[in-house]
């Protein structure tokens, strides 16, 4: 049994491919992991899709043609090139795949070290799998345990200190560009990202616009944010466009909400921020009409970077312990099921050699449950060792070959032992120094 991960990412995939593998629609992620479990060895499967990564994480009967099975299964939803997609994904397996997502829930992995909503989307994530019935025992162990690292990782380190995402980046590229005090700001939708966008603009000053499809949704944000914040129907979108300066658009929608058709000239610059995917703009650029998406913050985050550098080194020395600490976990959920059994395996043996002996005539009724006690003490005495050796074992490398050992020579095949085998954590911290 393996866990296993296929993962795009800002670091090995466009922002255009990004797009076409965008699983924000619910109906979309239904149909992949039904797809995904078409393969039988597949046991559970987790689907996490953001604006900056789409990672497929996998508990599986094994490997054999997994790395094809899911490229297949991505081209024919999403229609991108088979070469294309297999040359930019991340795949890792067992130890790799849990030292990933420790780090991607710990937020060492996201365009912004040290974001705070990926721990968010990683849960919503969870739970989706979890209502879909693809998720069980083992990816459930796996997320605790991410959970467990990512707090770790929060309150032992200031990676998380002054907490920044992709809108906060957004909004400080903005900064810079031009003085947002009192300028009215338009933000198109309402949802989380909007909402991080809209604080972050309110703290340099600024008035803000909510535009949004579901003009409730608008009011119910905009009320929540106070009296410098306005909101319109989506519909007035081409009339803002052509009144104000500056844009920050992060939508759900399936395609470019905000296209040159709505545009008039003007003698003043437009700046548009994109912090969606897919992408919610899509006009020409020119002198006047700058248009930044998500990708063109990294200016700013390789200044985040560098200030967050050594936190980050201590943050993925905890990820390493973390996964170690995790596999022994999985050892001890082997060993102490496995000492269990060999106690309930002998209590069995001796009551059915004790009623033989009785029915046979070698043992007198009366002197039943003396030979009780004296099978009891025997085989208390034989099991003694062996379970505290096994106990001892628990943890280490040696422990998944003598439990499998163990389990063949006495033929125990309890189903709570079944999958707990071959987990080895093979993860270096000296590998793992860099961002």
């Amino acid at each position: 049994m393996h866990y296993y991960c296929v993962s795009f990412t800002h670091k090995n995939t466009d922002i255009a491919t990004r797009e076409k593998l965008s699983f924000s629609s619910e109906d979309k992620k239904r149909e992949l992991l039904k797809l995904i479990h078409s393969n039988n060895k597949i046991l559970e499967s987790l689907i996490l899709s953001t604006c900056n990564r789409v990672e497929i994480f996998l508990f599986t009967g094994e490997l054999d043609k997994l790395n094809e099975h899911i490229i297949n299964t991505l081209c024919l939803l999403c229609g991108v090139d088979k070469n294309e997609l297999s040359a930019k994904a991340d795949f890792y397996e067992d130890s790799g795949a849990i030292h990933h997502l420790f780090s991607v829930a710990s937020s060492l992995d996201s365009l912004v070290i040290g974001e705070t909503q990926i721990a968010g989307q990683l849960k919503d994530a969870y739970k989706f799998s979890l209502q879909e019935q693809k998720c069980g025992v083992h990816i459930t162990r796996a997320i605790h345990y991410a959970f467990k690292c990512a707090a770790k990782v929060r309150n032992q380190t200031e990676i998380s200190k002054n907490p920044i995402s992709v809108a906060s980046v957004a909004v400080a590229k903005a900064k810079e560009l031009l003085n947002l005090e009192n300028k009215t700001i338009v933000v198109v939708g309402a949802g989380e990202m909007s909402e991080l966008a809209c604080k972050h603009l309110l703290n340099a000053k600024a008035k803000v616009l909510i535009l949004n499809r579901d003009i409730q949704n608008a009011k119910k944000l905009s009320e929540t944010l106070g009296e410098d914040v306005s909101y319109e129907s989506i519909a007035n979108l081409k009339e803002a466009l052509n009144k104000y300066e500056v844009f920050f658009s992060a939508t759900n929608a399936p395609h470019a909400i905000i296209t040159s058709d709505l545009l008039e000239e003007k003698d003043f610059k437009r700046y548009f921020f994109d912090i969606a995917v897919p992408r919610d703009i899509d006009i020409k650029m020119s002198e006047k009409n700058i248009v930044y998406a998500v990708d063109d913050l990294e200016e700013v985050v390789r200044k985040n970077l560098t200030l967050r550098e050594h936190q980050a080194q201590i943050a993925y020395s905890i990820v390493g312990v973390m996964t170690n600490d995790f596999f022994q976990h999985l050892s001890k959920l082997a060993t102490l099921p496995l000492v269990k059994q060999l106690r309930l395996r002998a209590d069995e043996i001796a009551k059915e050699q004790l009623q033989k002996a009785i029915k046979k005539g070698y043992l007198k009724h009366t002197n039943h449950e003396e030979a009780r006690k004296l099978i009891n003490q025997v085989m208390n005495v034989f099991l003694h060792h062996p379970s505290v050796n096994l106990k001892k074992l628990s943890g280490t490398m040696q422990n998944d070959s003598v439990v499998n050992a163990m389990r063949y020579v006495f033929d125990l095949k309890n189903e709570n032992l079944e999958g707990l085998n071959s987990y080895k954590c093979e993860f270096s911290l000296e590998n793992h120094n860099e961002i």
